[in-house]
């Protein structure tokens, strides 16, 4: 029997560098555990979505794991390099400093994920979980860079990032799935499952993340989202939420996403978190 779930939420929209943000995730209508997690962090401008994987409370452990040791990586390298050390306001070339911090920003993100992915892989280990039953976790997230309009965005798996700007919703990440790789080949006649994934962070020793520099312009929106989001509500109609959310507000549109989701179906947890850019950008 579908069962309806407790939507769990950000108490209220949470103030960071440049944006606002709100997120709510629900254990959809099927599933009676919700592994997903997400992390809006103002004190390192970490924004992040985890659905994690595994069975049982491995799936749960693994996100929030994984978010944790996310941020406290990136809050060690702010509290040891400072964060004067990649902001871009800081000298007399513009061009030169924003690509020195987006630079050095990424290698901090890069060893955080890694940091991440060594600690699921080593719990794995110590605990003796059989590969094809390791715990593990997708995730996708972003860190607000300070004194400029740059944002990092990185991804393991198949959450998503999505930037809608001036009226449209544009795709950021790419699904790091058998059935993208399927898709991108011409192999349209043998698809796999849809949720079959390439990597994740904790299953194996080493990852390949995707990190970029993106920057933001006041009025964006970015929303990063799980699977049981973009699998169960077509592109179009979460871009149709978007276009309203100036009446909804973003803690409105959070819930309305997770909503359509579970009336949709709801088969998977559902995770939506939405950054509304209302700063001085470009």
């Amino acid at each position: 029997m579908k069962r309806k779930a407790s939507t769990a939420i950000a108490p209220a929209p949470v103030r960071l560098a440049s944006c606002s943000a709100f997120g709510a995730t629900d254990a959809g209508r099927v599933r009676r555990e919700n592994q997903d997690r997400f992390v809006i962090d103002p004190n390192t401008n970490v924004i992040a979505v985890a659905d994690g994987m595994g069975g049982h409370a491995f799936g749960a452990r693994a996100s929030t794991t994984a978010l944790e040791r996310i941020t406290a990586s990136i809050a060690r390298a702010l509290d040891a390099i400072g964060e004067a050390a990649i902001d871009a306001t800081r000298d007399d070339d513009p061009d030169a400093t924003v690509c020195d911090a987006s630079l050095s920003a990424i290698g901090i993100v890069a060893s955080a994920l890694d940091d991440a992915n060594a600690t699921l892989h080593a719990m794995n280990r110590r605990e003796g979980i059989a590969e094809h039953r390791s715990m593990g976790t997708t995730l996708t997230g972003i860190w607000l860079l300070s004194g400029c309009p740059l944002l990092i965005a990185f991804h393991v798996g198949d959450t998503r990032l999505y930037r809608y700007r001036d009226g449209a919703l544009a795709q950021l990440t790419r699904d790091q799935t058998l059935f993208q790789r399927a898709l991108d080949n011409g192999d349209i006649e043998h698809l796999p499952s849809r949720n079959a994934l390439l990597q994740a962070l904790g299953p194996q020793p080493s990852i390949t993340p995707e990190i970029e520099a993106h920057t933001w312009r006041r009025g964006d929106r970015y929303l990063l989202c799980s699977d049981g989001l973009h699998g169960e509500v077509p592109h179009h109609e979460i871009e149709e939420v978007l276009t309203r959310m100036d009446a909804l507000r973003a803690d409105a549109t959070c819930r309305r996403l997770v909503e359509l989701a579970c009336d949709a179906g709801g088969k998977d947890n559902v995770t939506a978190v939405i950054a509304s850019f209302d700063g001085i950008g470009r």
